[in-house]
């Protein structure tokens, strides 16, 4: 029988993850836009500033569904221990509502 060692899986399957300062950095967004196709969803990090009528795109992340699905998941499981630690996370706005900061409004 061929069995392998834990330890030598163990430290096969882990990875190394490297950070650089910039992206370490971060990026402000208080406005996401996500798209879908069948094969990938695409999610719109956006920056609005109060008082300018245009918005910028700050990064762009395409996925594939399963891992939008795994990202679901781990956000509500984020979520949840957030929330018991810090009290429940109040929506200032309605779901569904665009955030307006006084510019001009789209029409559909």
């Amino acid at each position: 029988m061929n069995q392998k060692d834990p330890s030598t899986s163990a430290a096969q399957s882990q990875l190394n993850i490297e950070l650089s300062e910039e992206v370490a950095e971060g990026i402000y967004s208080n406005l996401v836009m996500i798209a879908h196709s069948p094969e990938e969803f695409i999610l719109d990090f956006i920056r609005v500033m109060p008082g300018v009528p245009k918005a910028r795109v700050k990064s762009r992340i395409i996925i594939t569904p399963q891992h939008a699905r795994r990202l679901l998941s781990a956000l509500a499981e984020n979520i949840d221990r957030y929330e018991r630690s810090h009290g429940e996370i109040i929506e200032r706005t309605p779901a569904g509502q665009p955030i307006q900061f006084g510019g001009p409004s789209g029409e559909a």
